[in-house]
């Protein structure tokens, strides 16, 4: 009941073309009675008592009425394909907007196959609900009534003795309801399972491929398709256990129409045209018990699959706008950590972190892969929200302000890099669309980008593939730094961004970086002493906790873990020529 209540809300504002559509089928149901009245007339008349001036007069009805019929049926068909195409749009143009709205610890948690398959095989499942399976439950049951009324016109002992199938067709149709419908959820996760399993191993293919592991993934996907199939062959057990029952009781009509039929004949109780007439009714009987099965399952399917939509609509993001925000539009960049933790999965990342960083200046991140250095920048994007203190732009808690307007206002080179399937200009033009060819290739050259864009072939209108594939490492890094600083924001975050370039390159960048034209509040995380020796404040992270800070020179004096990792990159030389 809650899925026909969710679709119905879709529908509201169709609600008057998809009635008119509905009575169309009504109507279309109702004048399916005609013709077999038209053949008994033709038997009795025509044929019986040899009134041959009838025939061509009944004739041209009978062909009058399937004409009708074909385009009565054409246009509501195509009333209710265009509705169900016009809500299937809707349905996805809302997941697709709830995808956009949730927070990065939602994608953590659930399969992307999982999320492909509500936005492709689920919303498919609900369009032909809406096009197909509405109007022949309502056409189906319609006719079998209408036949019903006419055939006890005709006569109702034939009438209720062909009826006496009825409720056991009712019962089994019940029963195979009630056990089909597990199996229609359980072929949904199934399917998750390999939709997630097919995304994953096209998008990783180069490592299965490095690591020679096409037949360990071949068994994975094989294991997966097999439980597909044997899900899917779990509803054509259950249908395989009621359809011929159904088919067989269905078909059953026709022995006792001839049975009780050819008696009430013998006996003069009907005419022979009568019978015919029946006989022509047969089908309006026949047909919508045939179809009980193949309805119920299409329902079920519906149903499975819109618990899945609606499940994934209404789940809330944690990351919201608060109710009353603070009107900023460009900060200033002054920040503020002030007794910061964050919890993820009961266990916590970040432990009581403070620090505070004035607009223009630049702060490094460093230590051991998992110590919290993204997840400071995640907390200042608002990716997560602290479980314990509060962070401070220009004076003014996070929280209350807009997340649009905070992430707009801090431009981040990420360390995981994605770049979408388009042109190396539109991807660094991704922060702001306008910019012109010029104004790509200025931030391409500080972004030491510009060199190798041009030898490509097709230089800026180079395609690259799905996450940058035909790009080398320091290429990618070059592409997704320059789309950073093409960003217009106060903040800008550099994470790990410079690891794959060499250190010429790198010296390259840090000299771009230091003298652009409006000072930003930077975040550089990095393993690379070089990357952080220009730093005002330098942060040591181990476990989520600050275990040192200052700037470079007061760190390699401290002789802790930034000293080490200096010394290990460096060698013990001269301090003196590092600049210390």
């Amino acid at each position: 009941m809650d899925s026909l209540k969710w679709i119905f809300s879709y529908l509201k504002k169709y609600k008057y073309k998809y009635i008119f559509a509905l009575l169309l089928v009504l109507f279309t149901s109702a004048i399916n009675m005609i013709n077999p009245f038209i053949s008994g007339k033709i038997v009795d008349k025509v044929l019986g008592k040899n009134e041959t001036n009838l025939l061509l007069p009944l004739l041209s009805i009978m062909i009058f009425i399937v004409v009708f019929k074909g385009i009565i049926a054409y246009i509501f068909q195509m009333i209710l394909e265009k509705i169900s195409q016009d809500v299937l749009f809707k349905i996805r143009t809302d997941l697709y907007d709830k995808l956009m709205e949730l927070d990065v610890n939602f994608y953590s948690k659930v399969r992307t196959g999982d999320l492909m398959a509500r936005m492709t095989g689920d919303t498919d499942a609900i369009r032909h609900f809406i096009a197909w399976v509405v109007y022949n439950i309502i056409s189906c049951i319609t006719t079998f009534l209408f036949a019903i009324i006419s055939m006890m016109y005709v006569n109702s002992t034939l009438t209720i003795f062909m009826l006496l199938v009825s409720p056991m067709i009712g019962f089994l149709t019940f029963k195979m309801s009630n056990e089909i419908s597990p199996t229609f959820h359980n072929i949904r996760e199934a399917y998750s399972r390999l939709n997630s399993l097919v995304q994953e191993n096209i998008s990783g293919n180069r490592v299965v491929r490095a690591f020679s592991r096409e037949n360990f993934e071949v068994d994975k996907f094989n294991k997966e398709n097999k439980n597909y199939r044997d899900r899917n062959l779990d509803t054509i057990r259950v249908t395989r256990k009621y359809i011929p029952k159904l088919e067989f009781l269905s078909n059953s009509l026709t022995i006792v129409m001839v049975l009780v039929g050819g008696i009430l004949v013998i006996i003069n109780k009907i005419t022979f045209g009568e019978l015919v007439i029946f006989n022509s009714l047969l089908w309006a009987l026949n047909n919508p018990m045939r179809m009980c099965g193949y309805l119920i399952n299409d329902t079920q399917r519906f149903i499975a699959s819109s618990e899945k939509i609606i499940e994934l609509l209404n789940t809330e993001s944690n990351i919201k706008n608060n109710v009353d925000t603070v009107k900023v539009k460009k900060f200033k960049g002054n920040i503020e950590f002030k007794n910061v933790s964050l919890d993820l999965d009961g266990r916590r990342v970040i432990n009581n972190v403070s620090f505070t960083v004035r607009a223009g200046e630049t702060i490094g991140l460093v230590g051991h892969t998992g110590s919290g250095k993204s997840l400071i920048i995640n907390l200042l994007s608002r990716f997560y929200d602290a479980t314990e203190g509060e962070i401070y732009i220009d004076g003014v808690n996070i929280k209350e302000i807009e997340l649009d307007v905070l992430r707009r206002n801090i431009a981040t080179a990420m360390q995981d890099i994605f770049l979408f399937s388009d042109t190396i200009k539109d991807n660094i033009a991704y922060g702001n669309p306008k910019a012109n060819i010029n104004e790509i290739k200025e931030i391409a050259k500080k972004a030491q980008a510009h060199g190798f864009i041009k030898r490509l072939e097709d230089g800026y209108e180079t395609i690259v593939g799905e996450r940058g594939v035909g790009l080398s490492g320091g290429q990618k890094q070059r592409v997704s730094l320059a789309r950073a600083m093409m960003k217009d924001s106060s903040i800008f975050v550099l994470d790990d961004v410079t690891s794959a370039v060499d250190m010429e390159t790198e010296k390259k960048i840090q000299y771009e970086l230091k003298n652009m034209e409006e000072k930003k509040t930077t975040f550089i995380i990095a393993h690379r002493i070089s990357s952080l020796k220009q730093a005002d404040l330098i942060l040591v992270l181990d476990n989520g906790k600050i275990v040192e800070r200052g700037n470079h020179k007061d760190l390699i004096k401290k002789g802790g873990y930034y000293s080490s990792i200096f010394y290990t990159q460096y060698g013990n030389l001269d301090l003196r020529a590092e600049g210390v």
